[in-house]
């Protein structure tokens, strides 16, 4: 079995590639000031970034986790989430915590399908 790890931060790698799979690590937005739809939209736009470098793309995102701060501005969030994906909606799960660290709102990790 292989491992692939794409993407090096200090503390991570963004991508890592085994059986088929990407897995891309926690993904935040890089302004943080702004509200939770454009948070979504931003950390969804890096991620598809991150997808394409691996050779896949997101409508072959399979799973996805969630974490948000505030569970009241999901609304925004889920309308974010549904114009990005369209009818191409992974399985999903949305947690809520007390705190993401740097003023986010919102942090995203997937598991998209490879091919």
């Amino acid at each position: 079995m292989t491992i692939t790890r794409s993407i090096r931060t200090p503390i991570m790698h963004r991508t890592v590639e085994v059986n088929g799979l990407v897995f891309v690590g926690g993904t935040i937005a890089d302004d943080t000031s702004v509200p939770m739809g454009a948070q979504t939209e931003n950390i969804l736009e890096k991620i598809a970034g991150y997808l394409k470098e691996a050779g896949t793309d997101a409508s072959r995102i399979v799973s996805a986790t969630i974490f948000v701060t505030d569970l009241s501005h999901k609304k925004e969030m889920d309308a974010a989430w549904t114009r990005f994906f369209g009818d191409d909606l992974p399985a999903r799960a949305t947690v809520g915590v007390a705190d993401l660290g740097g003023g986010a709102l919102i942090e995203v990790v997937v598991t998209a399908a490879k091919g």
